[in-house]
């Protein structure tokens, strides 16, 4: 038998990734900052993980980490070499960004660091760290 606490870890990141989807719906629509080709990437991976989370949570789904994980797994790859780009760990020239609004182009510095691109990649970690955790708590439960 299947532990039925596990699937809290589920909620947690259907409710990260809501506050991810309604974070770069409010920075674009509202705010009126344009998304840059890498974050168009990463919300590509984030925006369909809030239905499948809410899926998966509410139909109690075991097989929903097989839905979740190669989404969150590909944003997180995306949303890392964002990251290495935009606070200049790797070069500008083997970049992917080549028209639109610049993907290292700073429109959000909170407390001096806190920037969207990290913020992406905080709601991906903690998508793939729920996601581990579900998986370790449904191993142990069967």
């Amino acid at each position: 038998m299947k532990d039925k606490n596990a699937f809290t870890f589920i909620y947690f990141a259907w409710l990260v990734n809501i506050v991810s989807l309604a974070g770069s719906l409010y920075f674009s629509n509202v705010m009126m900052l344009p998304p840059c080709s890498l974050c168009w990437a990463q919300r590509i991976c984030i925006f369909p993980l809030s239905v499948i989370f809410a899926v998966g949570f509410v139909k109690k789904d075991h097989n929903v980490l097989f839905y979740a994980a190669p989404l969150a797994a590909i944003g997180w790859i995306i949303s890392l070499y964002h990251n290495l780009l935009y606070f200049k760990i790797i070069p500008q020239a083997i970049t992917l960004c080549s028209s639109g609004v610049s993907c290292t182009s700073k429109q959000i510095e909170y407390l001096g660091f806190i920037t969207i691109p990290l913020m992406a990649f905080t709601s991906l970690t903690l998508s793939i760290i729920f996601l581990i955790l579900f998986y370790k708590n449904t191993r142990k439960a069967s």
